[in-house]
């Protein structure tokens, strides 16, 4: 379960901040629905004893459809659970502090906004994969910063290491960063509010990937 480029675009679901109630059903049912590489459990003002018991059926569900089970931005938290990687913002620690926490084989990400100066210091600490956004209006968190396709394009011009998009993503605007070199669209309200249902807010994010993602996971 790693998060790798395949010369595809994949999708990537992050969590609601809500994981409770019926949650794990609705992620069985978004993952049954269509290939999926990652799925990243974001909860906030939870102890992590709480996010511990909250993510241990995610984890397993995870795992039984080969998704990379990937924690936001607490390091200390993904090594606890063992999970497959960790999501850092920029305030969140140092992606070579990960790395020596959670071992040679976790996938690390780092968030970037629209900074190619961000991304490429990530790279050089050793991230696994940099995040740009948000690109579109989005209502799951604050948007501080605007990107722009065309730093995908000068991304996969230059490097090797996938990059995800995030912010906003639908299945009716994401195909312009499909084209625009994205090798993973990271999504949340358009599958967890998709007015039917979580499994047909990922087929219709599937239809807009080449070989509807056919490759992923």
């Amino acid at each position: 379960m790693t998060i790798d480029a395949l010369n595809i675009c994949q999708l990537y679901l992050i969590s609601p901040l809500d994981v409770g109630g019926d949650f794990p059903a609705r992620l069985e049912e978004a993952l049954a629905a269509a290939p999926v590489a990652a799925f990243q459990f974001r909860v906030k003002n939870v102890d992590q004893h709480e996010a511990a018991r909250l993510a241990e059926p995610l984890q397993a569900i995870c795992a039984a459809h080969d998704v990379a089970f990937i924690v936001n931005d607490d390091m200390a938290l993904a090594k606890r659970i063992k999970a497959d990687g960790v999501h850092l913002g920029q305030g969140d620690g140092d992606p070579k502090e990960a790395r020596r926490l959670l071992g040679p084989d976790a996938q690390i990400g780092v968030t970037c906004h629209n900074s190619r100066h961000l991304a490429m210091d990530a790279g050089e600490a050793g991230a696994d994969y940099v995040a740009f956004g948000a690109f579109f209006p989005t209502e799951t968190k604050a948007v501080a910063h605007r990107a722009e396709p065309e730093i995908l394009r000068w991304w996969q011009g230059l490097f090797e290491l996938p990059c995800v998009a995030i912010g906003g993503i639908t299945a009716e605007n994401g195909g312009e960063l499909v084209a625009a070199g994205a090798d993973f669209l990271a999504v949340s309200g358009a599958v967890w509010k998709h007015p039917e249902g979580p499994a047909a807010g990922v087929r219709a994010l599937a239809a807009i990937l080449p070989g509807e993602g056919a490759e992923a996971g």
